[in-house]
């Protein structure tokens, strides 16, 4: 069976955004399109209790609203890619489950993403964020334009947001200490697909060998050369296997996050991994993978990996 790009929908300028996204990526990947949404309403975990309870509409009437929905998406994406086939399917079920089933027969899986709210700096997206969290095929989060993701209209925040690949780099947060193939392997690729420049950040820790506040010079230059020569042996097979990418690999001073969350400003798209582990309360998704979906501006790549 054909594995196809594959995006949920909710009707928000974010998830056509990422509709967008995922049409040009399913023509550089000559794969078919799925457009899918979830028709079973659930009523806000905040909504008021009133004692009267929240009107919930017929199934009927959910089933209609979705399949509109999807119609009119298909219409959208179809208008400026007229060879790319594309796929339709309104799910019956909760949003969170029906789009992990959906991505289990998905190349990868996109998403729109909300990233802060303006009132409170809570992330927005809950859906969007369960998916992520538990999700095994590749994920990626798209944002809608800046300039009022939730208010400007669908079809200018969509098409800017696609734009935004151009010539602009893939960039990459490999962590030395566990790279992943998977991981390094879909950042490649995409640079490769894009024939754009691959930028690696990788984060590390100054250790506590300090004199009045200072690291001692000698030292200093030490671990530098190590680490450019470790960072060396982990790409040098990747750009054999992809003589064609550029590759501009950095070695920064603290955490990868602040730097990732930086040059998405810049970024046609920003690659990390997710390890697939449990923690305490929840899922684990990590702190570098959290700041980006905070702040990113780029679309966010999450490779799951064990």
């Amino acid at each position: 069976m054909t594995r196809t790009i594959t995006v949920g929908l909710d009707g928000s300028p974010a998830s056509l955004a990422a509709a967008d996204w995922a049409a040009h990526e399913a023509q550089l990947r000559d794969l078919p399109l799925r457009l899918v949404t979830a028709w079973e309403w659930q009523a806000p975990a905040f909504a008021p209790a009133t004692g009267l309870g929240v009107p919930v509409p017929p199934s009927d009437l959910q089933r209609a609203s979705a399949q509109h929905l999807l119609a009119q998406a298909r219409s959208r994406v179809g208008e400026t890619r007229p060879g790319l086939r594309i796929d339709t399917d309104a799910i019956p079920g909760l949003p969170v489950p029906a789009l992990l089933k959906a991505a289990e027969e998905a190349e990868l899986l996109v998403l729109g993403s909300r990233g802060l709210s303006k009132a409170a700096g809570y992330l927005l997206g809950s859906v969007s964020h369960a998916v992520l969290a538990s999700c095994e095929r590749p994920v990626v989060l798209v944002r809608a334009a800046e300039h009022g993701e939730d208010e400007a209209p669908a079809e200018t925040s969509a098409r800017e947001v696609s734009a935004v690949s151009g010539h602009r780099d893939v960039v990459l947060g490999l962590d030395l200490h566990k790279p992943n193939d998977a991981v390094i392997d879909f950042a490649f690729d995409a640079a490769s697909r894009r024939a754009v420049r691959l930028r690696i950040i990788h984060g590390w820790t100054l250790p506590p060998y300090y004199y009045g506040g200072a690291l001692m010079p000698d030292l200093n230059d030490g671990m530098v050369k190590q680490v450019r020569s470790e960072l060396s042996d982990v790409l040098r097979p990747w750009q054999d296997r992809y003589p064609t990418v550029e590759v501009h690999a950095q070695a920064t001073i603290g955490g990868a996050g602040r730097h990732l969350v930086d040059a998405s400003y810049d970024a046609a798209l920003v690659v990390v991994g997710r390890q697939n582990r449990r923690a305490v309360v929840g899922t684990h998704i990590g702190p570098v993978t959290q700041a980006l979906l905070h702040h990113a501006v780029a679309p966010v790549a999450v490779i799951s990996h064990d």
